[in-house]
């Protein structure tokens, strides 16, 4: 049977309730994303959704990074959230440039994540695609249902886009196939952001990574980080 590598990783770091859980008590904070890299060798950063950012400040991620580290980076929310794509060439040209540049080697995957209100129509798939830089490993997370659909995964199969699998309240919680990395965000269920996952669902989508055919790597991050369930849940997976 074929073994799919599973790489953990969580979706911030920055939290005072790990304090005990997983950082020493004597340990400063200003020390935390270094212990964090000391255990884990990816990391989603989140912070890019809120501020666009530059070469420069993502240079500064790469550069107190270990060697072979692998980040995420979230594009803006004013091209996936207040543009939606249209109109934002110049926007979207910036954000690759700023990634490519300030990650250089340790650039792992890009992640668009749409808004709820961004249903589907074969128009926004197209308009979706057609804004991706397909020198790049782009992962599109989407927040309706709609999109959960053959015409899709197809689209995204034939332009070897990640379709990303989630653990989301209202949202199917299958891994979805369009790629040979799938790529998995949990975010908290049934309380976004705080819900911890039991051993059982963790056994769970382990074992849903490991039954799909296509896969030979998957990213799975735990944005279930406003709690100490997020680095409970990342441990444990990354442990099995």
């Amino acid at each position: 049977m074929k073994q799919t590598d599973i790489i953990t990783g969580c979706s911030s770091y920055y939290n005072r309730k790990w304090t005990g859980i997983f950082y020493p008590d004597d340990l400063p904070a200003k020390t935390w994303f270094a212990y964090y890299c000391a255990h884990f060798s990816a990391y989603e950063l989140n912070a890019t959704f809120y501020k666009f950012p530059t070469a420069k400040s993502l240079h500064g991620w790469y550069e107190k990074s270990p060697d072979k580290f692998i980040f995420s980076i979230k594009a803006p929310k004013l091209i996936t959230h207040i543009r939606q794509f249209d109109d934002c060439e110049r926007e979207l040209s910036e954000f690759y440039t700023a990634c490519r540049d300030g990650m250089k080697d340790k650039l792992g995957y890009v992640l668009f994540q749409l808004p709820p209100g961004f249903h589907y129509s074969p128009e926004k798939l197209q308009l979706v695609i057609s804004r991706m830089d397909f020198d790049f490993q782009n992962v599109v997370e989407f927040r309706h249902t709609s999109w959960w659909t053959k015409d899709v995964y197809d689209a995204f199969i034939e332009n070897k886009l990640i379709f990303c699998s989630v653990n989301h309240p209202t949202l199917p919680t299958a891994v979805i196939e369009t790629a040979a990395t799938g790529y998995v965000r949990m975010h908290g269920n049934p309380d976004m952001f705080y819900s911890e996952y039991s051993i059982e669902d963790l056994h769970q989508l382990r074992d849903n990574i490991q039954n799909a055919k296509k896969l030979n790597k998957a990213m799975v991050f735990f944005n279930n980080t406003a709690s100490t369930g997020g680095i409970v849940n990342a441990l444990a997976m990354k442990e099995m």
